[in-house]
């Protein structure tokens, strides 16, 4: 960073303050599903309504990411993660103080909205202090701070809404938010050999088809990850017949796989490149089908949301894909990737609401779930074929491909 190359020390203090932003992000974006039953009782409305709550916090993500990233091309990406993370922190006190459900919903809208461009300036910052080959690496690093909130912080959030009231998860989200601008504040410098662009540059050179293919698996492949874990509360308390203490527990576990998941994807896309994201959602298709079965049993439920959540994988592989097909669009590219994993947050959530009001059960998520990532896996097959037609069209007239 800067005019000189940062030290190990300077590298790893700045990706836990990037981390560590993610923490507080996945915290909040998280946090509600495991508090629906809670939400539900404290705002009188029923918990498919609470499921429109994780909706219009991921259309806030899809508006505000390319947004915000349009917006912010001009600036450093120092002052813009700065200025995103004082956005959330604000969001989620606002979250916490609406006094109803409208009021809520907007809160929740508006704090989604520094979401993606965050997420997307801090992996591009990751990737930009090591080499090419490790940037996978570094982009999960970064992520790991939103897997360890399904770890580590969602389970915290279910106990601190269960035993005092669900508001003050989203004060403790709005605090960590705060520790987290002061880091950056204090540990990544202004690099002034930062390249940056004009935002209409940005919006011409966005406009590849390998950004939409990869950002269409995204958001249809990934939906079914949301599918399952936005209504794994109600499954627990619906069809395993558990009492409300082992949300928690399985939640923690969910988070788990999430976490593995998230290295895991880093490892294999710097070893298969993009066929990974096809291996991942092949893997996950077949986990989501046998999901339904495993609803009745707690530990075999526990295994099975483990295994669901590995396919949190597809986000560090799906970000580093992006980086390299989308030159002079790489502010917009990153923060567009987490606006389609936010349009997956909220198709999942519909979908499976849609199949639960239709009477098919709370298991039925799984097979919805299965349907999404196979369509996602259809995608990543066009997808392919689309990149090596045009390797072979490079290879003939002897041209460099974007």
């Amino acid at each position: 960073m800067g005019s000189k190359p940062a030290t190990r020390l300077r590298i790893f203090l700045i990706e836990f303050a990037l981390a560590l932003g993610g923490f507080a992000i996945g915290t909040g974006e998280f946090a509600i599903m495991g508090l629906m039953p809670n939400v539900s009782q404290d705002l009188g409305v029923t918990e498919p309504q609470v499921g429109h709550l994780i909706s219009a916090y991921a259309l806030g993500v899809v508006v505000g990411a390319p947004l915000l990233a349009v917006i912010g091309a001009r600036f450093f990406r120092r002052q813009l993660l700065i200025w995103l993370m004082a956005f959330y922190a604000v969001g989620n006190l606002a979250s916490a103080l609406a006094d109803d459900y409208t009021g809520v919903m907007i809160a929740r809208f508006v704090a989604g909205l520094p979401h993606g461009a965050y997420f997307g300036v801090a992996c591009l910052v990751a990737a930009s202090m090591v080499p090419v080959h490790q940037r996978a690496k570094a982009v999960s690093r970064v992520m790991m701070g939103l897997t360890l909130a399904l770890l580590l912080g969602n389970p915290m959030a279910a106990w601190m809404g269960q035993s005092l009231d669900w508001r003050y998860v989203y004060m403790f989200v709005g605090l960590i938010s705060m520790i987290t601008l002061t880091m950056v504040i204090s540990v990544l410098p202004v690099d002034p050999q930062e390249q940056r662009k004009g935002s209409f540059s940005e919006i011409r050179a966005f406009n590849r088809a390998g950004i939409w293919f990869a950002l269409a698996i995204g958001a249809i492949g990934f939906s079914g990850m949301f599918a399952v874990f936005s209504y794994l509360a109600p499954t627990l308390l619906e069809v395993t017949k558990v009492e409300e203490y082992w949300i928690p527990l399985a939640l923690a576990v969910f988070g788990l796989g999430g976490f593995i998941g998230n290295l895991a994807g880093g490892w294999l896309f710097d070893r298969l490149g993009f066929r990974a994201v096809g291996v991942i959602l092949l893997l996950s298709a077949c986990i989501l089908l046998a999901f339904p079965s495993t609803t009745g049993t707690l530990p075999v439920l526990l295994i099975a949301c483990f295994l669901v959540a590995m396919m949190g994988a597809l986000g560090p592989a799906l970000q580093t894909h992006l980086m390299d097909v989308a030159h002079g669009a790489q502010n917009l590219a990153a923060a567009s990737h987490h606006a389609a994993f936010n349009v997956a947050n909220a198709l999942g959530p519909w979908l499976a609401g849609m199949a639960i009001t239709a009477g098919f059960g709370w298991s039925s998520t799984g097979y919805v779930g299965a349907t999404t990532a196979t369509l996602g896996l259809l995608i990543f097959l066009a997808a392919w074929r689309h990149k090596q037609k045009g390797l072979r069209k490079a290879e003939a007239n002897q041209v460099p491909v974007s």
